[in-house]
């Protein structure tokens, strides 16, 4: 038997005693796994746990997230980042109420034709919700299956990530395909840990592992070197008038679509004159840096005081109570929080 075929009865009986108390397992409908799943895309467990208790009280089913305005949507969505995550979410549960009369399409064709659905999605709510031998396969999946098969493929590359998937869907327990999903997930996250670092003493498949035998942990799996990011200076003006900030919303595409921001632009300078605000001076408030996936962000932030209350068309005011709770304002701009906050405070 290959390592592969080796593996699931000894990972079931590892994941009876090991599993994660999570609680989107508590009810794994189609619904719970998509919106837990969503948020797991690049982002820790750790952080997600609080965002999706709240995030289910305010869209309880797919007719409810659908509904939900943009800026609540947003809101619920803050501190995540990838916010197109969450705009895919709503596109998705229209696309179920046009489509699917909203009930959860069940088949792994309409699944994956879900928008933001991709293969690993797909293949964790086929599995969960609906007890099909589909393999999700994301980087935990392969690199438990990298090293426990001495896969030496590029996983950044699509022909990999197919080929494991197949591999993977001729071994799936009939009888139990959704906890086979969720033990690769946790064997993963928990004890084939990246960066040449597993627990293999903890491993099911310790005994048969070909990484581990042949003292390779460290070299798989195997991933092509990503080119550098883009370094981008930029100057963000924290412009205050009477307890409020000045926000601005970006544009519907690009970068951090739809949210609001505080105004801001590339390059060191004085306030934009073309903005028509009258100020008085500005003052250095603190740097920040953001990192996304192919720029980087490098923040100056000063802080002016308004003369005035006329700001560009489309700007906002918004006080203490709309910067907490109407407003989603993304991670990018989180070194500046501390001083927005405390000048809102202040009145």
């Amino acid at each position: 038997m290959t390592p592969l075929e080796q593996l699931p009865i000894p990972l079931l009986e590892w994941y009876r005693d090991n599993a994660r108390t999570l609680p989107w397992r508590e009810d794994p409908t189609a619904y719970h796994v998509w919106v837990s799943e969503i948020m797991l895309q690049q982002t820790r467990v750790a952080a997600v746990l609080g965002y999706y208790q709240r995030f289910l009280e305010a869209a309880p089913d797919v007719a409810a997230l659908a509904a939900l305005p943009q800026d609540r949507l947003m809101k619920l969505w803050q501190g995540l980042g990838y916010y197109n995550r969450a705009r895919n979410l709503q596109a998705a549960a229209r696309q179920i109420l046009d489509e699917h009369g909203g009930v959860f399409p069940s088949d792994y064709a309409s699944v994956r034709a879900l928008k933001g659905v991709g293969d690993y999605t797909a293949g964790a709510i086929c599995s969960i919700a609906f007890g099909q031998p589909r393999a999700a396969v994301d980087g935990n999946v392969l690199r438990v299956v990298t090293r426990l098969t001495g896969d030496e493929g590029d996983i950044a590359a699509p022909a990999t990530k197919r080929r494991i998937a197949q591999a993977l869907e001729q071994v799936i327990p009939l009888q139990a395909p959704g906890r086979f999903t969720q033990a690769m997930m946790d064997l993963g996250a928990t004890v084939c840990l990246p960066n040449g670092a597993p627990l293999c003493q903890r491993c099911p498949a310790q005994d048969f592992c070909v990484a581990r035998r042949d003292g390779r942990t460290g070299e798989l799996p195997v991933k092509a070197a990503k080119k550098a990011r883009r370094v981008e200076a930029r100057t963000v003006w924290l412009i205050f008038h009477r307890g409020a900030v000045a926000l601005r919303r970006r544009p519907d595409r690009g970068l951090l679509a739809g949210l609001w921001e505080y105004p801001n632009e590339p390059g060191a300078g004085p306030l934009p004159a073309g903005w028509g605000i009258r100020a008085e001076g500005q003052e250095p408030a603190g740097r920040g840096k953001h990192i996304f996936t192919h720029v980087e962000w490098h923040l100056d932030f000063q802080a002016v005081k308004a003369l005035d209350s006329r700001l560009p068309e489309g700007w906002v005011w918004a006080d203490l109570a709309d910067w907490k709770g109407r407003y989603a304002i993304p991670n990018a701009f989180q070194g500046a929080q501390r001083v927005v906050e405390g000048r809102l405070s202040e009145g």
